[in-house]
């Protein structure tokens, strides 16, 4: 029986391990770089080892650390989460050895599977050796680890260097092996998966399908259960090749099996050993625990002789700390609040107040809808996001938001190239026209004292205030008059400092307001409060390009220096954020003029990177 539980994790997944822990009575432990000293899934685990450093290669990549914190701190058994080491053959069997309960398959079942090479063999298919044009596009993979690292596709032969090149750092520097492989790219197929749990008594069974088509980079975005408007022939036979990867190394405990759809036909991806990120829609459409059966199945359980009932549908959307209207750049800074409606199930490993950082994956929180039919699970969950308060850095929330109400998702027409012909419109800003006159109508409230801002005999100047939304300046106008405040075409029913009730045509409108420092929100609107005399230092020579996020500079081009000519799109140099790598391009054909950072160094955003003088 186990009594107690360390988790080889951070973040969102660490607490819903633990969360299942408590309910079944099992103390938990946690394990934390220096960077997540403070971090959610610490402060609510029963006991906590720290790994020195912030790097994962220091940290939650070094198993004999964490085998050794297990022993440390008591724990009997070992949950692997997801990432990091969680495919890690090696590091199973040093669990194993420590006289520990790995709660995950055999090492031998991981050995086969977590290369996605030696599955593929295992599976009868051959990645591509020699790639010549004939091949392309072709995919550019990590032998080991997921989430989107390390994979790039390749549509001309001369990228295919720079591409394998690149692709073996991310692989390396996520998962701790930078071995890639290259295969062909399916282009604009479904990505479906199956969901299996096996136990030691010789059973495997499937748990439906999941569609996870929509993906930035590669990596999942929105998931849901089952996989909408398979062919019963089809949904049958994903189920049997998933059982036959899964018995075919003897597999043991909770994994997925993986298929890019097209044309009617199922392209056999690769089997991932662990729980997914996405397991909570299989959750909600079978009713049950994956964690839980994963713990019982390590403690040597048979699966129930009677399998679970799918009933109704499930959504689940990827809340990320990042810009995708800026190339999916990552962002950092202190999470003010987040909040969703009741009804919907929110997987995070932050709270109010806690910082994002630059270390670890941007994403902030999952998101979870379950109802009779998909398209009300689609409804609810779009509406929870919109109406959700997420005040902090910039997120995907409203490219969620819009995604979910897509003519093609809800048509459930949606591929894998769903972001590449849609993102411009799922990203063109739309925000509040009103929500700078609530902010500053709020922020008057908010500063007004007696004898100061009130109303005059004299008529007066509007006060005026400025923000910038959706990187526009926008301004507010309003006067204090003996009736109370007054805007221009619009009624001011109500105004204080955290609510506003405008009446625009005869239509009251409430605006809730917060304000954090300059950042304000207005329901879901974000502006930042202005000076009302800018900063004249705050200004950069033409052609600069500026750090998009806080990053490390990995590289920069070969032979690269001051005085270059180069072209536009040329890369110049990349930055490694949150455990992906960005390049950073020429915007123009010309000269660079300044190049003032160098590999290893760290950059903030806003920092000079390069200067590109037009030719």
């Amino acid at each position: 029986m186990i009594t107690s539980v360390l988790v080889v994790n951070r973040g969102e997944i660490a607490c819903r391990v633990f969360r299942t822990c408590r309910e079944l009575g099992i103390r938990t432990v946690a394990v934390h770089s220096d960077a997540d000293a403070h971090a959610l899934h610490t402060r609510v685990a029963d006991a906590s080892v720290r790994l020195p450093g912030e790097a994962p290669a220091d940290t939650y990549l070094r198993g004999d650390l964490i085998v050794k914190a297990a022993v440390a701190a008591g724990a009997d058994a070992v949950h692997p989460g997801y990432g990091f080491l969680s495919e890690n053959a090696g590091f199973a069997r040093a669990v194993l050895d420590a006289g520990l309960v790995w709660i995950g398959p055999p090492p031998e079942a991981i050995e086969a599977m977590a290369s996605k090479t030696r599955a593929k063999q295992l599976m009868g298919i051959e990645p591509l050796t020699e790639v010549t044009a004939a091949d392309l596009p072709v995919l550019v993979k990590a032998a080991a680890g997921g989430g989107g690292r390390g994979m790039r596709v390749v549509r001309h032969l001369a990228d295919l260097d720079a591409e394998l090149a690149a692709a073996r750092a991310e692989a390396a520097s996520a998962f701790g092996d930078g071995e890639v492989f290259v295969e062909p790219y399916v282009e604009n197929g479904r990505h479906v998966e199956v969901q299996v749990l096996a136990d030691t008594h010789g059973t495997v069974r499937p748990l439906g399908t999941r569609d996870c088509s929509l993906q930035r980079r590669h990596q999942k975005v929105i998931e849901e259960a089952p996989a909408p408007g398979l062919p019963a022939e089809l949904e049958a036979e994903l189920h049997t090749l998933a059982v036959r990867a899964a018995r075919a190394v003897d597999y043991v405990g909770a994994g997925t099996v993986e298929f890019l759809v097209a044309g009617g036909r199922a392209h056999f991806l690769e089997m991932n050993t662990r729980l997914q990120v996405e397991h909570p829609v299989t959750e909600a459409v079978f009713g049950v625990d994956l964690v839980a059966e994963q713990i019982r199945i390590a403690e040597g359980h048979a699966l129930d002789p009677d399998p679970p009932r799918a009933r109704g549908h499930a959504v689940e959307t990827r809340l990320y700390a990042e810009d995708p209207a800026r190339d999916w750049a990552p962002q950092t800074g202190r999470l003010h609040r987040l909040a969703l409606p009741e009804g919907i199930r929110l997987d995070t490993g932050y709270t109010d107040g806690d910082d994002i950082g630059v270390h670890y994956d941007p994403m902030i929180a999952k998101a979870v809808a379950h109802a009779p039919t998909r398209a009300e699970a689609v409804r609810k969950l779009a509406s929870a996001l919109e109406r959700a308060a997420i005040h902090g850095p910039v997120t995907n929330r409203d490219l969620l938001v819009r995604s979910l109400r897509h003519p093609e998702f809800t048509a459930a027409r949606m591929d894998t190239g769903f972001y590449d012909r849609h993102l411009p419109d799922l990203t063109e800003p739309s925000p509040d026209p009103h929500a700078p006159l609530a902010a500053a109508l709020a922020d008057a409230h908010a500063r007004s004292r007696p004898g100061f801002g009130g109303w005059r005999n004299v008529p007066s100047q509007p006060q005026t205030k400025r923000y910038l939304m959706a990187g526009e300046e926008h301004e507010a106008r309003y006067r204090h008059t003996r009736q109370g405040l007054e805007a221009d075409g619009v009624r001011v029913v109500h105004a204080e400092a955290g609510l506003v009730i405008l009446e625009m045509d005869g239509v009251r409108r409430r605006f809730e307001v917060s304000r954090h420092g300059d950042q304000v929100y207005v329901n879901t609107t974000a502006l930042t409060a202005l000076p009302r005399f800018p900063d004249p230092t705050a200004q950069h020579a033409p052609g600069s390009l500026l750090a998009p996020m806080p990053g490390t500079v990995v590289r920069v081009a070969d032979g690269l220096t001051a005085g270059a000519p180069v072209k536009a799109g040329e890369p110049l140099l990349w930055l490694e954020a949150m455990k992906m790598q960005h390049k950073i391009t020429a915007p123009v054909s010309g000269t660079l003029t300044s190049l003032p950072v160098a590999p290893g160094q760290q950059v903030e955003p806003g920092m000079l990177l390069a200067v590109v003088q037009e030719a």
